[in-house]
């Protein structure tokens, strides 16, 4: 790295502040031409985005918001989201992300279940503004120190919030210190929605350094061409991904010969990794300087729990599994028992992470929050009960197994089956539904909807996807709708999910 932007590094480090914003406004008054956001043709320096938030600061007092309260947030990727955070954690409140691209039902609903009264948003000149919600007054208390609450999916049907605090977003970012060189000439990509916690690592990633975040453009995470020509003209070197989306990434690089020597760190996280994709990316030799890095996580352990450095062979494990490595240095990871027991070594267990990145619980859900977030007998805080089974090898390295309940990762989202039934089952032609994760000939977990109809009219697939697409983000919207006259039952009388997908129990 180059020599000035090492020593400004080395000035805000010895004196980093308490929280994030003092964080970034530490750089900003240490280097304020210093680019920090690109959006396109928009270059926000340190100084600007300080000014604009400080703006939207200021709006908010103006418009009564106290500080301690959740704010929406409701802006399509860009600029001014990385504005809209630093301006509502400034004025001491937390965001609620709420993507304008969600069906109006989510959207509605994660404004009603959160309590939000104000939501920041664009108005019709794409100026941010400050509006009440339909619920309006001040809007509901979050504890003094959270930073944003993120919506995960639900089994019954209802999604819940996060409540994830400043220190542990802090937390998470002295803890990389110790295990990456991230600095002020790191330019990182801004590839996830801000609705997806993904996209905290990849913000304050870059705004902890000192570092640069370019965004890019929604449709260029569905086009790896259009992806790499901003790597390339943004000069990229710290990229995240989901495998799934780094699989059609190394496809594309294998397609059309392509190299991105800027490329330091590859930072897969949010499903389990696809070795042969890792294996072939690095014999393409596209990215000879990268480090790709495993990186499993949780929302409620904020963002990412252990690492594993897949530059080298990584150590094998059981046949089917996936390794995840070891715990980053602010969180310690076991694998219990369902008495919280410790597993004997090389046993299946529970992953159970605690440290300073676990988050506050559920935001208005106490029962929950004491089922999930338990207290452990040598722990001060409380610990978080995964509910993902993993095995430690000989070495202590870890391996993911998968869920122990009917979870799946879907393109990086955690997503309970039933939330998608509970769905589709409101429709008035079907009378029962159950949602399948079969994987496709490119190894991807898809969603899978099997419907049975509620009378003689069978509704089309064309109107299920329909009123999915009404009722529920795209990411959990199924790949495929099949109707059946029955469904195939198990010796016990149960439905048999596997043979769900199987040609002859459809119609």
């Amino acid at each position: 790295m180059g020599d000035a932007h090492e020593e400004r590094k080395q000035q805000v480090t010895t004196n980093p502040g308490d929280g994030l914003t003092s964080r970034v406004l530490a750089w900003a008054e240490r280097c304020p031409d210093a680019v920090a956001v690109v959006d396109g043709a928009d270059r926000v320096s340190y100084a600007q985005l300080a000014q604009r938030s400080a703006r939207l600061q200021q709006a908010l007092d103006e418009t009564g918001v106290r500080p301690g309260t959740l704010v929406g947030l409701r802006l399509r990727r860009g600029a001014d989201v990385l504005v809209a955070i630093l301006g509502i954690l400034r004025h001491g409140c937390a965001y609620l992300p709420v993507d304008p691209d969600y069906p109006t039902a989510r959207q509605d609903y994660l404004l009603r279940d959160s309590g939000v009264g104000r939501i920041v948003e664009h108005d019709p000149d794409r100026a941010l503004a400050v509006n009440p919600t339909a619920a309006g007054g001040e809007g509901r208390r979050v504890p003094v120190d959270t930073a944003y609450v993120i919506y995960t999916s639900g089994s019954t049907g209802e999604p819940k919030g996060v409540v994830v605090g400043r220190r542990q977003v802090s937390a998470l970012m002295r803890a990389t210190e110790t295990v990456f060189d991230f600095g002020p000439d790191d330019v990182w990509s801004l590839f996830h929605s801000h609705s997806f916690d993904f996209s905290v690592w990849e913000i304050w990633g870059a705004l902890w350094f000192g570092g640069r975040v370019v965004v890019i453009p929604s449709d260029c995470t569905w086009d790896p061409a259009a992806l790499t020509a901003v790597l390339d003209r943004e000069q990229v070197s710290v990229l995240s991904q989901v495998p799934t989306s780094f699989g059609y990434l190394r496809r594309h690089v294998d397609a059309e010969p392509t190299t991105l020597p800027q490329l330091r760190y590859v930072v897969l996280g949010g499903e389990p990794v696809n070795l042969t994709d890792v294996r072939l990316w690095a014999e393409s030799g596209c990215a000879p300087q990268a480090r790709l890095v495993n990186m499993y996580g949780i929302t409620e352990t904020t963002v990412h729990v252990t690492v594993q450095d897949l530059a080298a062979e990584p150590p094998a494990g059981p046949a089917g599994t996936t390794p995840i490595g070891v715990p980053l240095p602010h969180l310690r990871v076991r694998l219990l028992d369902e008495g919280l027991q410790p597993v004997p070594a090389g046993t299946p267990g529970e992953l159970v992470v605690s440290g300073e990145g676990v988050a506050e619980g559920y935001l208005g859900r106490p029962e929950l929050t004491v089922q999930r977030f338990v207290r452990l007998p040598d722990e001060d805080g409380p610990a978080y009960r995964s509910g993902d089974w993993a095995i430690a090898d000989q070495d202590g390295a870890l391996h993911f197994l998968g869920r122990r309940d009917g979870q799946v990762q879907v393109r990086g989202f955690r997503i309970e089956p039933g939330e998608v039934a509970a769905a589709l089952s409101e429709h008035p032609g079907i009378a029962a539904c159950e949602v399948t994760t079969p994987v496709n000939p490119l190894g991807e977990t898809i969603l899978v909807a099997h419907c049975l109809p509620r009378g003689n009219i069978v509704p089309s697939p064309a109107e299920l996807r329909r009123h999915a697409t009404l009722h529920l983000p795209r990411h959990l919207v199924p790949a495929r709708f099949v109707t059946h006259t029955q469904f195939p039952l198990t010796a016990h009388g149960k439905v048999d999910r596997q043979a769900l997908d199987t040609p002859r129990s459809t119609t």
